[in-house]
């Protein structure tokens, strides 16, 4: 059995959420100088080019790389060997949170869904536990903006729509969403599970690196057709039209009901600031 005080998790997490309010991650930023010196289109090719200049200045000024500073979404595998000592872990993660919106000077955007009043510091978090084995936690720590959230979609599909069916929607979902959420967008997919855990799936799927594919073959293609048929949809970077619409499509599944094919498509823009680290 190993002891890990809550504060240890909060003082990871403070400086995970200080670190991405600031930069992208490395295959983001990758992923963006590739679709800048591919793109053909003139406005959209520009439009890639100040993106990256964006993101370099932000790394270099430690200032926030998007003024939506997103809502703290944190992912925890906890090993079951590990034993929580100290404060609750939920206070803990949204402390680290509070002390990192404040000390990073970063836009405090959480508020009551009813009277829309604002918490004033950026919690709660959206917190996500999942009992692994072993004696470590991983913490997976995205800040996700709205602007983006707002336009991902569900869909129950019947078991008959199959992969034309999922590849259909995630397609379809990209579309309506247009120049909306600040293309190119990364788009995480979750197929499978019920009603709830397909969008768990799907912002899970967002947390991968980019350039990566899922482990079969058959969901792979499905990353690929769907990324194949977006990027020919013709929005291009903000709108402007061209042949990078989305940097990538990452599917994680799950077992499902003989009745049912759920599917959640969780829209990410260009700007995705996810950190990862094991204690």
């Amino acid at each position: 059995m190993r002891k890990i005080d809550t504060k240890e998790i909060e003082e990871l997490i403070y400086k995970m959420a200080l670190d991405a309010g600031v930069s992208l991650t490395d295959s983001c930023k990758k992923a963006l100088y590739a679709a800048r010196d591919g793109e053909t289109e003139g406005a959209a090719k520009f439009a890639l080019g100040a993106l990256c200049d964006n993101f370099e200045l932000a790394e270099s000024k430690k200032m926030p790389v998007c003024q939506d500073t997103g809502m703290a979404v944190v992912m925890m595998e906890i090993g079951q060997e590990v034993f929580l000592e100290g404060a609750p872990l939920a206070e803990a993660v949204n402390s680290a949170v509070r002390r990192a919106y404040a000390d990073g000077y970063f836009r405090k955007s959480v508020c009551d869904p009813i009277t829309r009043k604002n918490t004033g510091d950026n919690t709660p978090a959206v917190i996500h536990t999942d009992i692994v084995t072993g004696d470590k936690i991983n913490i997976t720590y995205i800040p996700k903006g709205f602007g983006s959230e707002n336009m991902s979609r569900v869909y129950m599909l019947k078991p008959a729509q199959g992969v034309e069916g999922i590849v259909d929607a995630i397609v379809e979902t990209v579309k309506i969403a247009g120049s909306r959420p600040c293309p190119p967008v990364i788009v995480g997919v979750g197929i499978g599970g019920s009603f709830d855990t397909c969008t768990l799936l799907a912002k899970r799927a967002l947390a991968r690196d980019l350039g990566t594919r899922n482990q079969r073959d058959d969901v792979a293609d499905i990353e690929k057709r769907a990324l194949d048929k977006i990027n020919a949809l013709g929005i291009g970077c903000q709108g402007f039209h061209g042949k990078i619409t989305a940097l990538g499509v990452n599917c994680e599944w799950a077992p499902t009901h003989i009745a049912g094919l759920p599917v959640a498509i969780n829209i990410q823009c260009h700007c995705m600031r996810c950190r990862k680290e094991v204690l």
